[in-house]
């Protein structure tokens, strides 16, 4: 039942009433409901979502918006959070809701690692003036070359970076366009997540990875012949050991066709797929899949990042997978319980590192390949995570910033103020689906500028011998036990 809410409002939103112009565009653009018109544009604070979307379309920068100091004493045991979240369930009596990844200040590893450079003996590379290579190919590889004999299938990527899983219904169909085509300029992989592929994409299958997971939501035999590879997803970083659930009133015409479900219907994912409970039963399914393609497509198993990730993956090598993508705690999601995304999984990095030593241990590290995702943010975080095992790494938040996302964590929503995690058709309206094909293609282009700069740096001129060259990384601030997990030297040695 819900009661009388003590929670004071999140943002502070100011309007500069000598500048504004009365345009009322600021009003228009809030989909939160949090600005209105009465002979001046007028704050409700309690609902700013802290988009800044009004801050950023207003032609007079007349309104700005920053965090509200919070109103009671300073506490060292009872942080703002805490009590905030307290105060909104004792009003709901529901869980709550975010989106996004993980933003609770546990350490950031990717922080502590330092990459090598050429001095002297070993010289560094000029990427403008010799050639550099990051061309990469995920899938089982064989034990030995024989020739005449045909490789598994290979996925090609020019730059070792795909765009992460993120389904329609989560976001917007316009977001899977600008994916689909900025994958193909860049040639490299958009992955469709568990919603099925809208048939306007299936031209694009050639550069799509679908999902299957465990709604089965879109999954049929033109589906998996559509794309270039199919990934299971077992598990999602942001929310491991749960099922996902997208609310009816998202689920419209085009999505329920895309899903094969009644218009309107909730669309829950099952917690587990009900038929795999085991590593045999995983097996069968990634070869009932390798069936349904002819053994023409590479077929991955997607997972969290877990305690015992390493041993899990082990299994899925021998189940068959050509590629495994690991997802840590920090990646995002269109909606997951708080108390969920902020406690339960462990970080990209450790989960990479011990991953790569097991299958090197077991000998059995070629027989896939590993995609690293949740928690990339930059071009040195891709390098270092190549540099502790990953074959390439996979980006979701990251990409959706570049689209003009500003992490206000409310895409369970459905009222995206950026068009980007919406189906309201006005909303949706917001994004343009060429420009952020651009955006993206550019975001892309300049990280492969800089892993060559970075690569040329350390006198490597192809990504395929930094691969788990654990070498060239060093750590700092880190202790002796973790630093032995990574497989890294502190700095200093």
């Amino acid at each position: 039942m819900r009661h009388a809410s003590y929670v004071p409002p999140q943002f502070s939103v100011r309007v500069d009433e000598a500048r504004c112009r009365s345009c009322h565009l600021c009003v228009r653009q809030c989909s939160f409901g949090a600005l209105s018109f009465q002979e001046r544009v007028t704050p409700q604070e309690g609902s700013c979502a802290g988009c800044l979307r009004c801050a950023a379309v207003c032609p007079a920068g007349a309104i700005s918006v920053a965090p509200n100091l919070w109103p009671l004493k300073p506490n060292g045991f009872w942080p703002e959070w805490a009590v905030r979240g307290i105060w909104q369930q004792a009003a709901s009596g529901a869980k709550s809701l975010t989106g996004c990844g993980n933003d609770k200040p546990y350490p950031i590893l990717w922080d502590h690692l330092l990459l090598d450079a050429a001095q002297v003996t070993n010289p560094s590379i000029d990427p403008l003036r010799e050639p550099m290579e990051l061309r990469t190919y995920l899938g089982r590889k064989p034990d030995r070359l024989v020739p005449g004999e045909a490789l598994q299938p290979q996925l090609e990527l020019e730059i070792p970076i795909m765009f992460a899983a993120m389904s329609y219904g989560a976001v917007s169909l316009d977001v899977h366009r600008a994916l689909a085509m900025a994958a193909r300029e860049m040639g490299t992989f958009m992955n469709s997540g568990e919603g099925g592929l809208h048939r306007d994409l299936l031209s694009c299958g050639d550069r799509i990875i679908v999902q299957c997971a465990s709604g089965r939501f879109g999954v049929d035999p033109d589906y998996f012949r559509a794309a270039a590879a199919v990934e299971i997803k077992i598990g999602q970083g942001a929310k491991p050991g749960i099922g996902g659930h997208l609310p009816g009133e998202k689920v419209t015409p085009q999505i329920a066709a895309t899903r094969m479900i009644p218009v309107g219907t909730d669309a829950i994912s099952p917690a587990p797929h009900h038929d795999i409970y085991s590593i045999e039963d995983l097996r069968q399914l990634i070869y009932a899949i390798k069936e349904a393609v002819d053994y023409q497509k590479a077929v991955g198993v997607k997972i969290a990042a877990v305690h015992n990730v390493a041993a899990i993956a082990s299994g899925i090598v021998r189940a068959g997978a050509d590629f495994i993508t690991i997802d840590g705690f920090r990646g995002g999601t269109g909606a997951s319980p708080l108390v969920v995304r902020d406690h339960l999984g462990i970080p990209l990095e450790v989960a990479l590192a011990a991953v790569d030593r097991r299958l090197r241990e077991e000998g059995i590290r070629h027989l896939v390949s590993l995609v690293a995702s949740g928690g990339i943010r930059s071009a040195a975080d891709a390098l270092k995570a190549i540099a502790l095992g990953a074959d390439a790494v996979a980006i979701g938040t990251a990409a959706l910033v570049a689209l003009g996302c500003r992490l206000c964590q409310r895409c369970y929503t459905g009222r995206c103020a950026w068009g980007i995690t919406t189906q309201d058709p006005e909303l949706a309206s917001r994004l343009d689906p060429e420009a952020a094909a651009l955006r993206l293609g550019n975001l892309l282009r300049a990280w492969g500028l800089e892993i060559k700069e970075m690569l040329g740096a350390m006198g490597i001129n192809a990504i395929e011998s930094l691969r788990g060259n654990r070498d060239r990384l060093r750590g700092l601030g880190l202790d002796s036990l973790t630093l032995d997990i990574l497989g890294v030297q502190p700095a200093g040695r």
